[in-house]
Parts: structure tokens; sequence; C-alpha cells
């Protein structure tokens, strides 16, 4: 006898999953359709004092399949998490996780320093740290009476 896990809200979670899937896909400019992500990583976004932060899961995805570009002030996040051998032959009876390529891309606004950007991976974790430029501080002029 098998048990099945009942959910009652399956359906309505798929469909929410493939729309949101269908509105969040960027596609890459110049590059053919077919670039379009199998997964969309989900990210946070902190903006501090002197920087702005962003924070991707990017789970089982090894550092070096990760791509992180600056152009023309976009930030864009890209790369690859395999997932190799997970059929009913290896044992797998439920496959839930995504795996494919991944693709993010965000712009940045214009007090941002492009030249500073760094990025960090540490436990499943992508950490891009963008700092602000400084700002020029406005200053009072004496008007002279002649």
């Amino acid at each position: 006898m098998s048990l099945t896990r009942y959910e009652p809200w399956f359906l309505v979670n798929r469909l929410q999953r493939d729309l949101d899937r269908l509105f969040t896909h960027p596609t890459l400019g110049d590059e053919p359709q077919q670039s379009v992500a199998d997964w969309v990583p989900p990210v946070d976004i902190r903006e501090e004092d002197k920087q702005f932060v962003i924070f991707a899961d990017l789970p089982g995805v090894d550092a070096k399949n990760i791509d992180v570009t600056l152009e023309k002030g976009e930030l864009t996040i890209r790369g690859r998490r395999d997932l190799e051998g997970r059929d009913e032959q290896h044992g797998f009876r439920r496959v839930e996780r995504t795996s494919g390529q991944f693709y993010r891309r965000f712009s940045l606004p214009d007090t941002a320093d492009s030249q500073a950007v760094k990025a960090r991976f540490t436990n499943g974790v992508l950490e891009v740290a963008i700092p602000k430029q400084a700002q020029v501080l406005p200053r009072r002029i004496n008007v002279e009476a002649a």
C-alpha cells in the first residue's frame, strides 16, 4: 500500500508558480530566446547608509558556476545548478528542486558606485555589495551686496 500526501492547494500553488515564472523570467537582450532561465533565485535587497546589498539564495550551486556582471548600470547574476541522476533509476520518487540555468538582472540607481562592487558566496548565499557614491553636500553661497 502506498501512502499519498493530500495537498488541497497543490494545483493553486502550481498555477501561481507558473504565472510567477511567466512574468518574472527575463529574456536576455541580444541572446536567443532559449537563454531564458530555468529558475529564478529569491533575493533580498537591503539599502544601508553607504551601500546597497543584494542577498541571493543559491543552494547547491558551486561558486565557479556563478557569474556576476555589471554593464551600463545593470547588475546581472547568472549561473547554473546541476543536479544529476534524479530519476527513478537512481532511487528518486519525488523531485522538487529545480536545476539548470538561473538569471536575475537589477537596474542600479545613479548613486551606485559601479567601480567598487564586490561579491561574496558563503553557505549557499551570494552577497553582492554595491557602494554608494560619495555625495557632494550642497554648500551655501554668500551673496555680496554691491
